[in-house]
């Protein structure tokens, strides 16, 4: 898939300045056409800017940031994508700006939304393809500050379970989520956890080691 825009400039150089700024890619993986040079004109009459082709080949980081701008322009936010590489190809997306906020929705929810989408459109559904990306999208460091307040919960809960002696159940939560607890609580002593429920109802339970149950 090329992705391409036409800039302006004073001159071929600004021209393709812009355009790499606009792809938000390096001079190495674009190229460039010429479609007309500048011309000075006389007297500051007749001044034309050069107008250059720049283009580039998508790969799978390229399309994931490429759907999160968009997303973000069609909803008219006022917010700027940054982009860092990790690991040498996975990319960490983070949206910066006031407005930012409303993308992250209830526990994140709305945020893991648009990181899939992210993930869907970078790698289409196929992990083992050579070139694929892992996408990770964040807003305010929200990732790490729910983690932690994941972690958090989970010694409160196995605090109450080792005092009370009773399970306790926590709300559904995705995948991620409760990997979190359950790596938590793995180093709590006298506490073990299990799942119950199905899809976007599955749950975690908090319970004593010696009462865990097989089916976690």
């Amino acid at each position: 898939m090329i992705r391409e825009v036409t800039v302006y400039g004073k001159t071929v150089e600004e021209a393709i300045e812009k355009g790499l700024k606009e792809l938000n890619v390096v001079a190495e993986k674009a190229q460039y056409e010429v479609i007309e040079n500048a011309k000075k004109g006389f007297l500051g009459f007749g001044e034309t800017p050069a107008k250059v082709r720049v283009y580039c080949e998508m790969n799978a980081s390229m399309k994931a940031v490429d759907f999160v701008t968009t997303l973000v322009k069609n909803m008219e936010l006022d917010v700027e994508v940054k982009t860092e590489v990790v690991n040498g190809k996975d990319v960490k997306i983070t949206l910066v700006g006031e407005a930012a906020g409303m993308l992250i929705g209830h526990h994140g929810e709305t945020l893991d939304s648009v990181q899939y989408l992210a993930n869907l459109t970078a790698n289409k559904g196929d992990e083992d393809r050579e070139d694929y990306s892992k996408i990770t999208v964040d807003i305010e460091n929200y990732r790490a500050k729910r983690e932690e307040t994941l972690r958090t919960l989970a010694r409160r809960m196995a605090a109450r379970v080792r005092k009370n002696g009773r399970n306790m159940t926590l709300e559904p939560m995705n995948p991620y989520e409760r990997r979190i607890i359950h790596s938590e609580i793995q180093d709590i002593e006298g506490v073990s956890t299990y799942s119950i429920g199905s899809d976007d109802n599955r749950k975690i339970v908090i319970c004593l080691e010696d009462k865990v149950k097989k089916n976690k």
